[in-house]
């Protein structure tokens, strides 16, 4: 089970931080990534992190401003939100699969219920 939370509103300009904390397995070993969906939109990708951490991929939109990482003793994954616009106003999701590839296709095989992010202009 992957639950989000950090969500909120907040400011064009300002910060929020992203947590998605799992359970009932071990997630130490699956790559994970997030992913948001503004209203009458497809799902978006948003970053993605190796099982170890060492390695990071971003969307276009948010390369610079964004930044994932994550705790394995934790079993945490976390997505720093920088320099937030409106346009990232979404529901944000994480999702997690032993298959890198499968997260930053949008194909993962667990996923959270989501945490909506709102960015006021």
């Amino acid at each position: 089970q992957l639950v989000e939370s950090g969500g909120g509103l907040v400011q064009a300009g300002g910060s929020l931080r992203l947590s998605c904390a799992a359970s009932g397995r071990t997630f130490s070993r699956y790559a994970m990534g997030w992913f948001r969906q503004a209203p009458g939109k497809e799902r978006e990708f948003v970053a993605a992190v190796t099982w170890s951490g060492y390695s990071t991929f971003y969307g276009d939109p948010v390369k610079g401003r964004f930044t994932i990482f994550r705790d394995n003793a934790k079993n945490t994954v976390y997505l720093q939100m920088n320099s937030l616009n409106p346009e990232d106003t979404a529901v944000y999701y994480c999702a997690a699969d032993p298959n890198l590839n499968k997260v930053v296709a949008t194909s993962a095989t667990y996923w959270g219920q989501g945490t909506q992010v709102t960015v006021s202009s």
